[in-house]
């Protein structure tokens, strides 16, 4: 009789053993996006939080891909993708915070012939942006 039941007490502990490692493995993805959002805002002085309606109110959905914004699937400007993990910004400057604002605010500044225009965004809104992707 007790040897019925073993493989029974192998698949739960198995299960529990799993649930328990699927449990800190979203745990720290939580922390990772949570530590990386905080990053983000102190380096950019942004609140990523607005950046959802500043992304649509000037129009970048329709030219950029915009990781967690629904609609944003533009494909006339670079998708804004692991913007903290690429060294250039739009190929032309440092990809700092500093740089990134800058870039947002007036892009005709680093390049003349760029095809991002200048929307008239302003220095806050494009910190908030600035924080919004830093943190993705």
């Amino acid at each position: 009789m007790s040897g019925e039941g073993f493989p029974v007490k192998i698949v739960v502990l198995l299960l529990v053993t799993m649930l328990g490692l699927a449990a800190g493995v979203l745990t720290y993805q939580v922390r990772d996006r949570n530590q990386r959002t905080e990053v983000a805002s102190l380096l950019a002085r942004g609140d990523p939080a607005r950046a959802p309606e500043i992304f649509r109110r000037y129009g970048c959905t329709g030219c950029h891909t915009i990781p967690g914004i629904a609609g944003a699937n533009g494909k006339v400007g670079g998708p804004l993708v692991d913007i903290r993990q690429r060294v250039y910004i739009a190929g032309v400057a440092n990809n700092d915070a500093e740089a990134l604002v800058h870039w947002i605010v007036a892009p005709s500044a680093f390049d003349a012939k760029t095809a991002m225009p200048d929307t008239g965004i302003s220095e806050a809104e494009a910190r908030d942006l600035a924080a919004y992707l830093y943190g993705q």
